[in-house]
């Protein structure tokens, strides 16, 4: 992977207009994983007062569909097709981290999972994705196109 075609994806994630909105941050991102952390705040509570599980279900999209990433052919397109969460716990207040792992990239579906944890360790919730490999749609210099950059860096190195 070329290091500087990762700094622009990961500009491009974090600049992503819901991200913002939900003030999750990716920082790292390699070959099958990807880490997000959100400091959760009043607007990501229920009318109960615990994190909204819509938050938890974000955080798993991305991290899982950021994990498979990185082992896609250039310039691919990809989208969540089936997300499952399991809701094992809920947080008022804190960071949550969540981490997306890869278990399978193949030729038109790809597989991953995540876990959402609290700064403790505390596992508040799993989940799985499957994505779908597009040919043409949704490519990742479109999203750089969106996003204002002209070009993407290339994604491998010679």
């Amino acid at each position: 992977m070329n290091p500087e075609h990762i700094k622009v994806i990961l500009d491009i994630i974090n600049q992503s207009p819901y991200l913002k909105l939900l003030s999750v941050k990716v920082y790292e991102l390699q070959s099958g994983y990807c880490k997000a952390e959100v400091d959760l705040g009043k607007r990501h509570l229920n009318s109960f007062g615990g994190a909204h599980g819509g938050v938890y279900a974000s955080l798993i999209d991305t991290a899982t569909f950021w994990a498979v990433y990185c082992d896609l052919r250039e310039n691919v397109g990809l989208t969540t097709i089936d997300l499952k969460v399991d809701n094992l716990a809920t947080v008022k207040e804190g960071k949550l981290v969540v981490e997306g792992k890869q278990i399978k990239v193949g030729r038109s579906i790809c597989l991953s999972e995540a876990t959402v944890k609290d700064i403790h360790g505390k596992l508040l919730a799993y989940g799985t994705s499957k994505q779908l490999i597009l040919e043409g749609i949704q490519s990742f210099s479109q999203a750089a196109s969106v996003m204002g950059y002209q070009s993407l860096p290339p994604k491998f190195l010679s």
